[in-house]
């Protein structure tokens, strides 16, 4: 039996953000679109820029939902790349040439995708309820320190290692399943799906900005899975029309603000290092560990 309309914290599943209004919607939306591509946790943003505001927290159901916002970005900025993978892919499959790389590419992304939607499955309840134990302060805090931790040692091997030189060229199916295991913690708000899945990426010895190709590529399948399934879920749950308005709105502002972080991503990490966002992830997580103690951050 279909549930009756609501618009806030009363059911199984979070929407709350039906209370903020179009204006906060668009802030969510542009802080969405930038953080999720970034390796700093669109997640914990879209939990810490309420709790700051004293604004009611959107849901991980919200939250998920918008990461198609930065599935429009990702299509649209690597067009080229994704016809190409598909193309090859398809005339791999008719003449039987199992070994080009595109084709083993395509099929390193699929079976990257299981991992993430076996986890979702598992704690699509935990995380999706109303004060979800997984969405608190304290557990971004956490979380983000850890990561960050991860990836100024990703970096560290990186720069005295093999020195990070792997191009797009060797990168094989076991990498892709390597990332796809790392992409599946990101569930957990303050990992990061793109912070997982770079730290994963250079861990593996792969060169910066191929990493981050990487990442954005091999995250489609799974940014589509995650959307469409938390569409679903909030239908289910009878948003209103009003909440379906204010999701568009939110989804239009995070998809221009994605383009952006693509493009400045790619350009940074061609010539810098990701030390910055390892030092932003341990300070943040140590002011909400502060904020979440003292109880100004609820």
């Amino acid at each position: 039996m279909t549930p009756s309309p609501v618009s806030g914290c009363d059911t199984a599943v979070n929407m709350s953000f039906v209370q903020l209004g179009a204006f906060k919607i668009v802030v969510l939306g542009i802080v969405q679109g930038i953080t999720e591509l970034l390796p700093i946790s669109s997640t914990a943003h879209l939990r810490i820029i309420p709790a700051l505001l004293h604004w009611p927290d959107p849901g991980a159901a919200f939250s998920a939902a918008m990461q198609l916002a930065s599935l429009a970005a990702v299509v649209a900025f690597f067009e080229r790349d994704i016809v190409m993978i598909t193309r090859q892919s398809l005339t791999a499959l008719r003449t039987g040439d199992t070994r080009d790389h595109s084709f083993r590419m395509a099929v390193g992304f699929v079976l990257a995708t299981i991992p993430i939607g076996i986890a979702g499955l598992a704690l699509r309840r935990v995380l999706n309820a109303c004060d979800s134990p997984l969405r608190s302060i304290a557990v971004i805090g956490w979380a983000c320190i850890v990561m960050g931790a991860l990836l100024a040692l990703a970096e560290i091997y990186g720069q005295h290692g093999r020195g990070g030189k792997r191009g797009w060229d060797e990168l094989t199916i076991r990498d892709c399943l390597y990332v796809g295991v790392a992409q599946a913690f990101s569930l957990v708000p303050g990992v990061s799906r793109s912070g997982s899945t770079l730290t994963a990426a250079l861990g593996l010895d792969i060169e910066r900005a191929t990493a981050a190709r990487f990442s954005f590529l091999l995250g489609v399948p799974a940014i589509v899975l995650a959307g469409l399934f938390e569409l679903w879920i909030l239908h289910k749950a009878g948003l209103t029309a009003r909440g379906w308005e204010l999701l568009a709105i939110g989804l239009i502002a995070g998809s221009a603000a994605s383009y952006l972080a693509i493009r400045w991503l790619l350009r940074y990490l061609e010539h810098h290092t990701a030390w910055v966002f390892a030092w932003y992830r341990v300070a943040l997580g140590a002011v909400l560990l502060l904020g979440a103690g003292a109880g100004w951050l609820r």
